[in-house]
């Protein structure tokens, strides 16, 4: 099993330990939380410090914004709904699904090549190397469902490179899935957000270069209370925790553009 592989499990067991079950029992004073894959290294570190301050209780999901976005349509019991792609939220707005006033655009992702360190390929080059023969197979975010799936497709039609490696992609359901077939062998190299490079697993294992924020249109992030929330004064209460310097300075830290 890879770093990776075992980083998300021992996540997995943390969440069924911490999370899983009080959301199934339904207690009114857990705050239950969608979340977009790419905040997984960082997001742990906020709620540690919200649950101190607050003396409250969080349950968080990880997935694709996408698939979350389709969940709280169809009645999802989250309270709180950060999202990839701040046009999911929006969307959750305009049909009163969302409060409005609880918007919050909290950070604008980065894209990144990220390959094993054992792979032998450079991508210090960018992503001219995608042309390379021993580049079998590139994994990226299923660009249906996650933002930067649909970011790592505009940064390789602004390269000219989308015909070229078409044959070669292979597709995550969400960034974190993304990662596991590069970090497992599944695939060559990956195309995936910068906050999971700089996670410690990653770190550790691989190297990256960015993509220019150019090649690509914004991934802008936003959070929003869901109106369905039987925790309101809670969920709002993070939103303006996401809010504090502090917290942009950790999520700056695990490479998220913030204001």
């Amino acid at each position: 099993m890879s770093r990776w592989s075992a980083a998300i499990m021992a996540a997995v067991v943390l969440l069924a330990e911490h999370g899983a079950a009080l959301v199934s029992a339904q207690e009114p004073h857990v705050l239950r939380i969608a979340a977009a894959s790419d905040l997984q290294a960082a997001l742990p570190e906020v709620i540690k410090g919200f649950e101190r301050e607050a003396k409250a209780r969080v349950a968080v999901s990880f997935g694709s914004s996408g698939n979350f976005f389709a969940q709280i349509q169809n009645g999802a019991p989250y309270d709180v709904y950060l999202s990839a792609d701040v046009d999911y939220p929006r969307q959750l707005i305009a049909s009163k699904l969302a409060d409005a006033s609880s918007f919050y655009r909290y950070a604008t992702g980065r894209l990144v090549l990220w390959t094993r360190k054992d792979s032998g390929i450079d991508v210090t080059r960018g992503l001219t190397v995608l042309r390379d023969e021993r580049v079998k197979r590139i994994a990226i975010a299923n660009p249906k469902l996650a933002p930067y799936g649909r970011a790592a497709e505009a940064a390789l039609r602004h390269e000219k490179l989308d015909e070229a490696v078409r044959g070669k992609l292979v597709a995550g359901e969400n960034i974190s899935q993304t990662v596991q077939l590069v970090d497992s062998g599944n695939a060559d190299v990956g195309i995936i957000s910068l906050s999971l490079a700089l996670g410690p697993a990653l770190r550790a294992s691989g190297i990256y270069v960015e993509i220019p924020a150019s090649a690509h249109p914004p991934i802008e992030q936003g959070a929003v209370v869901v109106s369905a929330s039987r925790n309101k004064a809670l969920a709002n209460q993070l939103i303006v925790y996401l809010k504090r310097p502090d917290v942009a300075q950790l999520l700056h830290r695990f490479g998220f553009a913030t204001e």
